[in-house]
C-alpha cells in the first residue's frame, strides 16, 4: 500500500500474543525491526518467541483486558497495538464484544498511532450465535473509540502448528471412516503467515486506517474437499461419511454440551455458514500481500501422519 512507514524501533504491543496467530505475527514484526510487548493472561506461553528477536527486542507482560489497570500498564508507551484476544465461550461481550471499546480507548489514551483489531469473516451483529454477534459488536466498539483503527477479518487460518488442518490430519490418520459435518460448507482458508504480513502492512500504512479488510486465501474448498485432500497428502485411502444437516444437528444438540464433543450447535451453525470473503471489502491484495494456497504446503506438513512417516511411501494405503 502507499504511504507506508517503517516499524523499525517502534513499540508494538500484541494483546493476546501468546497464541497461534501471535507467534507468527511476532516473527513478522521482529523481522521488520519492531520492539514487541507480548501481553496475555499467560505470558509464559509466549516465551518461545524471545529467541526470535535481538537482545531487548521482546518483552512479556501479563494482562486482563477486562481490567483497566492492567491494560493501562501494558499499553503505556505503545506506538501501535494489535488485538488478537478472542474466544468461543465465556464472557464474550467483555472479551470480544462491547468490552473492546475500553481496550481501544486505552490504546488511544496511551498515545498509540495505529490499532489493528483482528476479528473474523462471518462477524454478524444479527447472528443468533454469540461468537459471530460479539465479533461484529467488538468491531463497532473499537471504531467508536479509535476511528483510525484497522479491522481485519481472517478466514480459517492454517499453518504448520495450527489446530485446524492438523486436527483433521490426526483424525484421518487414525480412523478408517470419518464423519464429515456440513460437507458442502465453503471455506477459503488463509495461510497464517499471510495474515501476519497483512497485519504488519496495516500497521505500517496510513492508507489502511479506518478500513476493514477480509483476509482470505486464493481458493474456495468444501469441507469434503478439504478432508479428501488431507487424506491424499497422507497417502491414505479413507471413506468419508457425509452427514446430513438433520443428523449433524441432532448430534450437536444431544452431545455438544459434553466435554470433548465432536461439535456444538453454535460451531455447526458457523460451519454451515461457511468462511468465504464477501468480495465487497478489500483483502490481502490491497495490503500488498499475495496469498498462498494450502496445496503449497500440505504434502510437506502431512508427512508426519503418513504410515512410517518420512520413511514410508506417500501412495501406500493404510
Amino acid at each position: 500500500m502507499s504511504t507506508t512507514e517503517s516499524l523499525s524501533g517502534k513499540i508494538v504491543t500484541i494483546l493476546g500474543g501468546s497464541g497461534f496467530v501471535g507467534r507468527h505475527l511476532a516473527q513478522e514484526l521482529l523481522a521488520r525491526g519492531a520492539r514487541l510487548r507480548i501481553a496475555s493472561r499467560h505470558p509464559k506461553k509466549a516465551f518461545a518467541i524471545k529467541p526470535l528477536g535481538n537482545l531487548g527486542q521482546v518483552q512479556f507482560a501479563g494482562v486482563d483486558i477486562t481490567r483497566a489497570d492492567t491494560l493501562a500498564a501494558v499499553l503505556a508507551g505503545s506506538d501501535a497495538v494489535v488485538n488478537l484476544v478472542g474466544a468461543f465461550a465465556g464472557k464474550l461481550d467483555a472479551l470480544q464484544g462491547q468490552g473492546l471499546g475500553d481496550v481501544a480507548a486505552a490504546a488511544k489514551a496511551a498515545g498509540a498511532k495505529a490499532f489493528v483489531h483482528v476479528s473474523a469473516i462471518g462477524a454478524d451483529a444479527g447472528s443468533d450465535v454469540a461468537y459471530a454477534r460479539t465479533k461484529a459488536e467488538g468491531e463497532a466498539a473499537v471504531l467508536a473509540a479509535f476511528p483510525e483503527a484497522t479491522i481485519v477479518r481472517p478466514s480459517l487460518m492454517f499453518g504448520p502448528d495450527d489446530n485446524f488442518v492438523n486436527m483433521f490430519g490426526e483424525l484421518i490418520s487414525r480412523l478408517p471412516v470419518l464423519p464429515v459435518f456440513a460437507p458442502q460448507a465453503k471455506l477459503q482458508p488463509v495461510f497464517v503467515d499471510d495474515v501476519a504480513e497483512g497485519i504488519a502492512e496495516a500497521l505500517s500504512s496510513a492508507a489502511a486506517q479506518g478500513k476493514t479488510f477480509e483476509l482470505a486465501g486464493p481458493e474456495v474448498v468444501t469441507m469434503q474437499d478439504l478432508n479428501q485432500r488431507i487424506a491424499k497428502a497422507q497417502g491414505r485411502s479413507r471413506a468419508f461419511a457425509e452427514l446430513p444437516d438433520a443428523m449433524s444437528g441432532l448430534i450437536a444438540s444431544t452431545t455438544g454440551w459434553l466435554p470433548g464433543a465432536p461439535i456444538t450447535s453454535d460451531q455447526l451453525k458457523l460451519l454451515q455458514a461457511g468462511s468465504v470473503a464477501s468480495g465487497s471489502l478489500p483483502g490481502l491484495a490491497e495490503l500488498g500481500v499475495t496469498p498462498r494456497p494450502l496445496g503449497l504446503f500440505l504434502d510437506r506438513w502431512m508427512v508426519r501422519f503418513r504410515k512410517h512417516g518420512r520413511f514410508g511411501s506417500k501412495v501406500a494405503s493404510a
